[in-house]
């Protein structure tokens, strides 16, 4: 004999673990409170019979041996608990009591923009935002005139009814959440005309954030219980404030390192100089020698970003461009033709470089690039 093994699709050998997850599968796939179709209904009736054998060892032990397992138990038929529906359905019998009034608040996102002098140094900042907050005139639990909310008449305070319903396999149990109480097991009988029994109201309240020094674009600051007040009087969530960097007009951010394009005239990359720049920290000089070529890098250490974490500040990197003049009045292209001459420098040289070579400019082309488009 083995139909009631094969009903449930398990071995003769399975344990009464096996026999249980089984049967609670099915069931939740057959039960006529959740499957309509009159051969599911048919086929749950069998696994219920199944389940009722081989579940009792005295049964199963009775029908394995070729006997009929409900002959000592005063009859056939299925005598279905409530308890093992609700396990069936639930993964365990009993109450599941009422639904708490009181809930944690939404979290909330706003972004912020900090220019780079923002971004390196830190900020303090102020704004308004918009959230829901505790309404004031019922304190948050929603009532009118300092009341409470009172027991529900129709669930006791479960939060949930139960109904027993008669079907072919016997009385079945079901419970379902309240529908006067909505499962909260109390009803607010006069709401607050403030609020509308939710607990809170739309506001406009003022935050206040500290940006701390090195931040970029996608850093996020948590500001914990500044988010949306939960309804029923429960705790806020929280706030997160998302950084986003504006552009500067000349420094290019690479991390901790800040970039600068220094154009110089020709004579003086001939000849070395210096030129004053500014920098997020003031004026400063950046010096360079003579023979100096576009693309070379001068460094001014400490003048770059702060680090978000663990101190100090990375560096300023100047980057050199040679400019070379368009017009030249007579007696400039004079003197250039002499120098030429005196360098024997009157016909071009050409260098051949491979395309995938590493060139340490090439920070300074992205930056060019960024600002020409």
């Amino acid at each position: 004999m083995s139909e009631h093994y094969e009903a449930l699709g398990v071995n003769r050998d399975a344990s009464a673990d096996d026999i249980k997850k089984a049967y609670r599968k099915l069931a939740r796939e057959l039960h006529p409170d959740v499957n309509s179709d009159p051969a599911s209904a048919e086929r749950f009736k069998l696994v219920t019979v199944a389940y009722e054998v081989l579940s009792d060892p005295k049964k199963r032990q009775s029908y394995d041996s070729g006997g009929d397992p409900f002959s000592q138990f005063g009859g056939g038929g299925a005598n279905f608990g409530f308890g093992d529906i609700m396990d069936a359905f639930f993964g365990g019998g009993g109450s599941r009591g009422p639904r708490s009034r009181m809930r944690r608040g939404e979290d909330a996102l706003i972004r912020i923009e900090v220019d780079l002098a923002e971004a390196c140094f830190g900020v303090e900042r102020e704004f308004e935002v918009e959230t829901a907050a505790s309404c004031g005139k019922c304190g948050g639990n929603g009532c009118a005139n300092g009341a409470k909310p009172t027991t529900c008449d129709i669930c006791k305070g479960r939060g949930e009814v139960q109904q027993v319903q008669r079907s072919f396999i016997g009385q079945v149990m079901t419970s379902r959440p309240c529908a006067s109480c909505q499962g909260y097991g109390s009803v607010i009988k006069e709401p607050c005309s403030e609020c509308a029994g939710d607990g809170r109201i739309r506001a406009r309240k003022t935050i206040h954030v500290k940006i701390p020094a090195g931040v970029e674009t996608g850093n996020r600051i948590q500001l914990t219980g500044q988010g949306e007040v939960g309804s029923g009087g429960g705790p806020a969530g929280d706030l997160y404030v998302e950084i986003v960097e504006s552009g500067h007009p000349y420094l290019l951010r690479d991390g901790i390192n800040l970039h600068i394009s220094v154009s110089i005239p020709m004579t003086s990359a001939a000849l070395g100089g210096a030129v004053t720049i500014e920098t997020l920290d003031g004026e400063r000089e950046i010096s360079f020698k003579a023979g100096a070529q576009s693309g070379q890098r001068v460094v001014l250490k400490d003048l770059g970003m702060s680090r978000l974490r663990g101190g100090g500040r990375g560096d300023l990197i100047g980057h050199l461009e040679v400019t070379t003049p368009t017009k030249l009045g007579k007696e400039e292209e004079a003197l250039i033709k002499k120098l030429a001459e005196l360098r024997k420098e009157n016909s071009a040289t050409v260098s051949v470089h491979r395309s995938d070579e590493k060139s340490e400019s090439g920070i300074f082309s992205r930056f060019r690039d960024a600002f020409q488009r």
